[in-house]
């Protein structure tokens, strides 16, 4: 008898406690506010160059929008100014970088690959030093996307994996049903095309990083560090109680190009028509 009026007690202290303790909303959980980043991939913003200016396609090169699968960022920092040095803003993220290959380079088995709409960053606004940051300074290390390409009179399909980072340690990946094992460091511009057929691989030679801020911050050669300015300036204050969405809109207008031997505008990469650039053309942005 004892033990049932225990437990009868027990019963009644939990069902107080319970009716004491808030009840967390699935709908709207609480958690602390975050500043939030997705990308967009977008065939129709304007086509930009290395210092953000607009750019039409040269004469004797032809280019393609490409439908994309998937990018990873290694690098997210805050600038409170145009002037502001790159690496002296507020540094969000800085992705694991290992020596495994040699010389440093970032960790491809550590990168977050993301699709459009995805979250590809969340920061918890609280740990943001409090102040106005005008630009946002993403470096890009990898993308991965479908393009099409020219074969005996034919228009197939294809899927290309570019490295536009820095330098990066690839032990081995997986461009879209096939795997490449490289086991090395590779550099900025190294890229391998998958179809029905075979799997080739090879470096770009160039890749586009727009920086309209360049004159005053650049970036160092061979980085992929994409600058565009908020379209208004982010203000931090450090008693936020919302999340801030950032969505980053890269411009993949043309941004494969090629060399056009044949001159129909379709890539032939057996007729010698090699890749000129793989690069980002732009970043936009948008903050909710």
């Amino acid at each position: 008898m004892r033990l049932n009026i225990n437990f009868g007690l027990l019963i009644v202290v939990m069902a107080i406690l319970n009716a004491c303790t808030p009840k967390e909303d699935p709908l709207n959980p609480s958690s602390e506010a975050k500043l939030i980043f997705k990308f967009k991939f977008d065939p129709t913003q304007e086509r930009l160059n290395n210092l953000g200016l607009p750019s039409a396609m040269p004469a004797g090169n032809a280019g393609q929008s490409p439908v994309f699968n998937g990018m990873s960022a290694h690098y997210y920092e805050l600038g409170n100014t145009a002037l502001t040095p790159l690496g002296k803003g507020a540094v969000l993220y800085w992705a694991p970088e290992t020596s495994m290959g040699g010389s440093n380079a970032i960790d491809f088995t550590k990168c977050r690959i993301v699709k459009e709409g995805e979250v590809a960053l969340e920061v918890p606004l609280s740990t943001i030093p409090k102040g106005t940051y005008e630009y946002l300074r993403v470096s890009l290390a990898y993308q991965n996307y479908d393009i099409k390409f020219k074969f005996e009179d034919q228009i197939l399909n294809g899927t290309l994996a570019s490295f536009i980072g820095f330098n990066t340690y690839v032990p081995s990946f997986k461009i879209k049903t096939k795997d490449l094992t490289v086991n090395s460091n590779k550099k900025q511009g190294f890229w391998a095309f998958e179809t029905i057929y075979s799997v080739n691989s090879g470096d770009a030679a160039g890749t586009t990083v727009p920086n309209p801020i360049a004159s005053t911050s650049p970036i160092p050669p061979g980085s992929c560090v994409v600058t565009a300015a908020f379209p208004k300036p982010l203000v931090i204050t450090g008693s936020e109680t919302k999340d801030m969405v950032v969505t980053m809109s890269l411009s993949v207008n043309n941004s494969f190009e090629w060399k056009d031997v044949i001159a129909d505008k379709q890539w032939e990469p057996l007729k010698g028509e090699s890749v000129v650039d793989m690069g980002i053309r732009g970043l936009k942005l948008t903050v909710n």
